[in-house]
């Protein structure tokens, strides 16, 4: 039977999936904003959608009756009890059946910041390093005198050929008591990584356990912080959340953080405080929802950039901000989660740490070769992990380069004057009409765009509060393709552009994309400022690119992938005109979605892949940006949209840039307007 198409409103967003698949299952997986926080067992009602039915020109579907599961015993139960508005479903207990469009109301919408970070849906192999064992265990004897402990080991050698455990004080002080109420028959939780050694004892629990066993995949960036809890059974991701990361407060980018560090005494100490209660905050609101006790969470796989990786390990990152940006460890890290300051889990869980590349290029982009495997690749295929430090991969199974380039917050929506972070009212979205100059555009929680019947309705909860990173992306490239921008940057004036939403702003120009001021809204512009922190950002990335592509001597790659949470969102097109990436065909530019969190989801489902990864960054190139005297040159070319030097064939095809050229000597309002060609 063929996958259904699922379209949820009011975000528009949609997707094939299997019959019989829950609508809260399609709902995480699309990142729909649909609340739940009892894990899908039917309590919280939090997940409440309404099931539209007949045809959808719009969408080009028609919904059929039968198109969810019939009502079952436990919605019919939540009725009696609570109450259900007619017409309304559980996400948990309906499931898909056939095409169908699927509204979440709005008390069913989460409403908060949203951290583009989801997790990607990818099949793995089951072999995780922490598992469950039923075993019986023989009882004391005093003509046999032995510990408990011992025993226990013994059992497990001859039911599991466990050939030796160890096993922390927190277990030991439960094992007696345990033994006992389970008659001798017990299940444990054991923990065993790729290395030689005994397995460890998590846990223990009298008689045959039925509870959960779950482990977190953090991403722990510049940024945002998002975690995944996996169920160690089955690999399925639970629930997925995240936070801002609470340093952001020392600084939006890695350097100011390490200049804050260095700057002020005990600083690191701070930070590394900051960090850990922010993640374990995070960990305890995870379980809070997904209804789970902290003892239930066994393992963590952490992924995160070279200066993460240091503060949150209590390591003082002031070597990494001067050269030869030495690390205080590159190799892969087994550590308690306790040690590590988080509270939130079993008390004996293990933390992973995949190993650091090197210099600035860390755990995260292991993480995202582990991932995407471009050292198995046939083609030559570009992998960027677009944030606020750009990790980039190079190569195919011949060879893998990986750089790492400081792009900075602003493709986060940080230090755009109008930017914010994504959230529900941020602009997403943007076209300009090349003729009439005039914007329309779509905002985080809404699938309409602004000219579009109903959009001021829709959108009335969360007005239009700014613009995010993608949006901003988009904004710059059309107002290129509009003639709004010539290939410099600069931004022309209303005489120079012909529209009137080119207002002056001191010496430069700004272009207004949206005003509410009248009805106490905000005023929404890109301004001079904006243009120039995109092209920085831009720059960076695309000169990172380059160098890797000089060392591997090409002028061309076969692919492209975006990766990371910006990445996923982003138009390659828009990307192109930028000249964010090289020049390559648009069908060969796709996004990889949350790869670095992915790859801490592989890590943390298959022990196998934990070797595997530190053998393979073994083998992965170090290209050192900052001492490259080619990355300064490749960063000033690559200022110009797209490029003052380098040609984008594929681009031209798709694409005609207007050759028009600013003059601004004359102040904001007296410039002359030329054009070339």
């Amino acid at each position: 039977m063929a996958d259904a198409l699922v379209i949820f409103t009011p975000s528009g967003k949609r997707g094939r999936f299997a019959v019989g698949t829950p609508v809260l299952t399609a709902a995480r997986q699309l990142g729909v904003d649909l609340d739940s926080v009892c894990g899908g067992r039917g309590i919280c009602s939090k997940c409440q959608i309404t099931p539209g039915y007949g045809e959808f020109s719009k969408h080009g579907v028609t919904v059929k009756d039968g198109a969810l599961s019939e009502w079952n015993a436990v919605e019919q139960r939540y009725k009696d009890k609570r109450g259900l508005i007619s017409g309304r479903r559980l996400g948990c207990q309906a499931k898909i059946m056939g095409d169908v469009v699927i509204d979440v109301p709005p008390e069913s919408q989460v409403h908060r910041q949203v951290v583009r970070k989801a997790a990607t849906a990818r099949a793995i192999v089951m072999d995780p390093a922490t598992r469950l064992y039923l075993v019986e265990v023989q009882e004391p004897d005093m003509h046999e005198p032995s510990g408990d402990f011992e025993r226990l080991a013994k059992a497990l050698r001859e039911e599991w050929n466990i050939p030796e455990i160890t096993a922390g004080l927190e277990v030991l002080r439960k094992l007696q008591p345990v033994l006992r109420e389970g008659k001798w028959r017990v299940t444990v939780a054991l923990h065993k990584d790729h290395n030689a050694g005994p397995h460890r004892l998590l846990d223990i629990w009298p008689g045959f356990y039925e509870g959960g066993l779950y482990g977190l995949a953090i991403d722990l960036g510049s940024t945002t912080i998002a975690a995944h809890l996996c169920d160690l059974r089955t690999g399925e991701v639970a629930l997925s959340s995240g936070i801002m990361n609470p340093q952001i407060r020392f600084g939006e980018d890695l350097m100011s953080r390490v200049s804050y560090a260095m700057m002020n005494p005990g600083g690191d100490v701070e930070m590394t405080r900051t960090l850990r209660e922010g993640m374990d905050a995070l960990i305890a609101e995870i379980a809070r929802e997904a209804q789970i006790s902290a003892r239930e969470i066994m393992e963590a796989v952490i992924v995160c950039n070279p200066v993460m990786h240091h503060l949150f390990l209590g390591i003082d990152p002031v070597e990494l901000g001067q050269a030869p940006f030495a690390l205080a460890t590159s190799g892969a890290l087994n550590v308690g989660a306790r040690d590590l300051g988080l509270a939130a889990m079993n008390p004996a869980a293990r933390a992973y740490l995949l190993p650091c590349i090197a210099g600035h290029v860390g755990a995260d982009a292991a993480a995202v070769a582990l991932s995407e495997s471009p050292e198995t690749s046939e083609d030559l295929v570009l992998v960027v992990d677009v944030g606020t430090n750009a990790e980039i991969l190079l190569g195919d199974k011949r060879r893998v380069l990986a750089c790492s380039s400081p792009t900075g917050p602003a493709f986060e929506g940080a230090q755009i004057s109008s930017g914010q972070r994504a959230a529900p009212g941020a602009i997403e979205r943007i076209e300009i009409d090349p003729v009439t100059k005039e914007p329309r555009f779509r905002v985080i929680g809404s699938d309409l765009w602004s000219d579009e019947p109903g959009f001021d309705a829709e959108t009335e909860a969360t007005g239009i509060t700014g613009i995010c990173g993608s949006g901003i992306i988009e904004a710059v490239a059309e107002m290129r393709m509009a003639g709004l921008v010539d290939g410099s940057g600069l931004i022309g004036s209303a005489e120079q552009t012909g529209t009137a939403r080119c207002l002056p702003e001191g010496r430069t120009h700004a272009y207004l994309i949206h005003d509410a001021t009248a009805t106490g809204g905000p005023r929404i512009t890109v301004t001079q400022g904006d243009i120039r922190a995109i092209q920085l950002a831009k720059s960076a990335l695309y000169a990172g690119a380059r160098l890797l592509m000089d060392e591997i001597g090409t002028e061309r790659v076969d692919r492209v992938v975006l990766a990371g949470a910006f990445g996923a969102h982003i138009s390659p097109k828009h990307a192109m005109v930028l000249g964010m990436i090289p020049d390559a065909h648009l069908d060969r530019v796709t996004s990889a979605g949350n790869a670095a969190g992915t790859g801490a989801r592989i890590a943390l489902c298959n022990v196998a892949a934990r070797a595997g990864i530190e053998a393979t960054v073994g083998r992965i190139h170090k290209v050192e940006t900052a001492i490259e005297p080619r990355f300064q040159e490749h960063f000033v070319n690559a200022n110009a949209l797209p490029h003052a030097v380098d040609t984008f064939p594929e681009l031209s095809r798709i694409v005609t840039l207007p050759e028009v050229s600013f003059n601004t000597h004359d102040g904001a309002g007296g410039g002359r307007r030329r054009r070339r060609g």
